[in-house]
């Protein structure tokens, strides 16, 4: 009966995260797995998937076409079996435990799925707090705030070159009690990434709490810093990193004591991905700049224990789906790995990881596609286990989202917890061979990439030397070579372009009326404020050590002093040894084929015109079409006007007088006045192109001496000079680079130099 009565009290009352992971524990020793016969199926070997693969691939060559490498250079598999990768299935792995690679808690989402984190941007104080809690209204679980360049950097909204140009703009803590107001801090966490130093602004989130008698305890999340992340975005820091990290430890200590459930140190790899970087050298690097903090944080005489409590991890998850998922997993394994090094307890050894959808992976082009793309991501980062995750709205290199577009990157989260059950399983991943395969591969050159930081010296010194900025120029490189051959597919821009598309409007902020607007509103806040109360307390900060430098810090801004005094007055001199690096630049993926567009906009736009194609089609319409099809959309992609028909045929009685029609229509123009084209396309097959193109091509070279001339197809072996000698400048194929085509015929029409 007893028994009965504990069997109904678990069905009823959930276990907790430590009954669970003591259970688990004990059934890892007694764990056994039977063996499942499938008797009644026919498992086909190796050789019999190959010929069947052969069949469909129809002479092409199944180790070209099956196998695709990738930027990290993993191969990935056609297919994946359990006798090929069984011996490094997690058998006896939990999630919550051990290396954490099956995910950073016992229960996965089951108890708590990951945070809703959409980050608030809007410029204005109160406009950015309404947004808040619309987001939370609407199902966001996390109040994360994005601050302007100006406020992280310490800057006067009246001194700020463009206020709100990145998120909310704060000078005064009347900006950020506005801000606050009415967020309830005591339940929900908080995220903000404060810089160089989490110092000045969580003094005045302490500052506007106390003055609004809210409890400091209480608060919890992410106000975190990353000032090696800002080195290399600036290539340089507005303080000695010694300094920095002398407040990083500070904020440390602050938090443990009088915010136990704040992180505040914030390492994002969100500069590496920016600057094209691959999931390997993302992920390596990240952990280099950690170990970095690490080791400078027991310097000053912290515990491993506290450190790891502090640090929260970005990353930003990209477009390969099943390799996005490994990296996530191999970096929970590598990171427990490097703490345990570090003689941390193994609960020390979880990381804590906030996601994004990578921003270099969207585009200006087509953006609505970038809602299929943050729909993978999203997936991707689920399944990959992260605490938290914000997906960008799919207008996010644009503008700022408006409430159409927060609303569809919001629901992705909603959809994936509410409607596709993403809940549990708990390590949705766990167990697949591929996934499993991929997560081994790339946890293994992770592991070696950062040896290789380690052993240049670590972190800095490997910036010093450039060997991270070349290593990940290297990768931006192929990335861009590989859309300019159109190996890699980015749909609306360098592949299948909207020839329609409306440009969505930018919306940009008026920003000298806003700038007007809220130094007004500092300045009225500054009337009433007593100006000998706010040098003395910016003389305590100035004053201050490290240690006391947070609660120096809110009382100045307690006593009315702004974000730019208190900036200053908490300055030290740089050091003679100050670090200067090669900043890593920003970029997205298609922003070279974007960049031809608005080149062919701007000069549509000034002169009228365009480059005009025309298609010398040959034969009926299935003869030509799919080759007509293909160098549209490949001339399309530079925005050009392609004429089309539907192809030029023989009279009856008159062989190959389709190509006198086709030199003659090209001859009139594109208009009644005659206006050239600027290239023309022979479209057929390769079968009829030994007789069409020595025939066809002196006449349309004849018709238009200037224009240029392209046939549509690769040369088939050994006919490319006789094709060329007969007038055909260059081919449109597959294997053509589509980047330098369009140019170069920009420039020939003279819209470039």
């Amino acid at each position: 009966m007893a028994e009965e009565t504990n069997i109904e009290q678990s069905k009823s009352k959930p276990m907790t995260d430590k009954e669970l992971e003591e259970l688990l524990r004990k059934s890892e020793q007694n764990a056994s797995y039977p063996d499942v016969p499938f008797d009644e199926f026919t498992v086909p070997t190796p050789e019999e998937w190959v010929e069947a693969c052969n069949e469909l691939l129809k002479g092409k060559p199944f180790d070209k076409m099956m196998y695709t490498k990738n930027y990290e250079g993993i191969t990935f598999d056609p297919i994946y079996t359990l006798r090929k990768w069984k011996d490094i299935l997690p058998t006896d792995d939990y999630p919550g435990m051990g290396d954490f690679l099956r995910g950073s808690t016992v229960n996965g989402y089951v108890h708590e799925p990951w945070g809703i984190a959409q980050a608030c941007d809007l410029t204005e104080p109160q406009e950015n707090n309404e947004l808040l809690k619309f987001e939370i209204s609407k199902g966001s679980t996390v109040y994360h705030v994005r601050v302007d360049k100006a406020t992280l950097a310490g800057v006067d909204v009246k001194d700020a070159e463009k206020p709100g140009d990145k998120g909310v703009s704060l000078t005064t803590v009347e900006d950020m009690h506005t801000m606050l107001d009415g967020l309830d801090l005591e339940k929900i966490p908080f995220m903000l990434y404060t810089g160089e130093a989490s110092t000045r602004l969580l003094a005045m989130m302490v500052a506007a709490l106390k003055a609004g008698g809210k409890k400091v305890e209480k608060l919890k999340g992410i106000v975190g810093a990353d000032p090696i992340g800002e080195l290399i975005k600036n290539g340089k820091t507005s303080e000695s990193l010694d300094a920095l990290y002398d407040q990083m430890a500070a904020a440390i200590k602050w938090a443990k004591k009088n915010a136990p459930g704040l992180r505040t140190v914030f390492v994002r790899s969100t500069v590496f991905s920016l600057g094209g970087a691959e999931s390997v050298q993302e992920v390596a690097y990240t952990y280099a700049v950690a170990v970095e903090y690490v080791r400078q944080m027991m310097k000053r005489g912290l515990d491993i224990h506290d450190i790891s409590q502090a640090i929260a991890f970005e990353f930003n998850q990209g477009a390969n789906f099943f390799m996005e998922i490994a990296k996530l997993r191999a970096a929970r394994q590598i990171w427990a790995n490097i703490m345990k090094e570090f003689g941390t307890e193994e609960a020390d050894r979880a990381s804590f990881v906030h996601g994004r959808p990578a921003s270099f992976t969207k585009t200006v082009i087509d953006p609505y596609v970038n809602m299929l793309r943050n729909c993978t991501q999203s997936f991707s980062s689920v399944v990959g286990g992260v605490n938290t995750y914000e997906n960008e709205p799919f207008d996010e290199l644009i503008r700022k989202g408006d409430t159409f577009s927060r609303r569809i990157a919001r629901n992705i989260h909603i959809m994936l917890q509410e409607e596709f059950g993403m809940q549990a399983p708990i390590d949705q991943a766990g167990g697949s061979w591929a996934v499993e395969a991929l997560t081994k591969q790339i946890t293994e050159k992770i592991w070696a990439k950062f040896q290789e930081v380690e052993a240049a010296g670590g972190v800095i010194a490997a910036l010093k030397d450039g060997s991270i900025q070349k290593g990940i120029a290297d990768i931006l490189a192929a990335r861009f070579k590989a859309l300019e051959l159109r190996k890699d597919r980015a749909v609306g821009v360098n592949m299948y372009p909207n020839m329609t598309e409306e440009p969505l409007d930018p919306r940009p902020e008026n920003t000298e009326e806003i700038k007007k607007i809220l130094s007004a509103n500092v300045d009225k806040y500054l009337a009433d404020v007593d100006a000998k109360e706010t040098d003395a307390k910016l003389a305590a900060v100035k004053a201050a050590g490290a240690d006391a430098l947070i609660d120096a810090e809110a009382d100045a801004f307690t006593a009315g002093a702004t974000i730019g005094q208190v900036a200053k007055a908490a300055a030290k001199e740089a050091c003679c040894c100050e670090v200067a690096v090669e900043p890593i630049a920003e970029h997205h993926w298609t922003e070279k084929f974007e960049a031809l567009r608005r080149d062919t906009e701007a000069y549509i736009a000034k002169t009228g015109k365009n480059v005009e194609v025309f298609l010398a089609n040959m034969g009926p319409i299935p003869q030509h079409k799919a080759r007509a099809d293909f160098s549209t959309s490949f001339l399309q992609v530079g925005e050009f006007n392609v004429h089309l028909n539907n192809g030029f045929q023989d009279d009856e009685g008159k062989p190959n007088s389709r190509w006198e029609k086709a030199a003659a229509a090209l001859k009139a123009g594109i208009d009644e006045a005659g206006t050239p084209y600027d290239c023309a396309v022979i479209c057929s097959t390769d079968a009829t192109y030994p007789e069409d193109v020595p025939g066809m091509a002196p006449l349309l070279k004849a018709a238009n001496p200037t224009m240029k001339l392209f046939l549509a197809g690769a040369p088939a072996k050994g006919m490319e000079e006789t094709y060329r000698n007969a007038g055909v400048d260059d081919f449109i194929s597959v294997a053509a680079n589509c980047f330098d085509i369009l140019k170069d015929l920009q420039k020939r029409k003279g819209m470039i130099e």
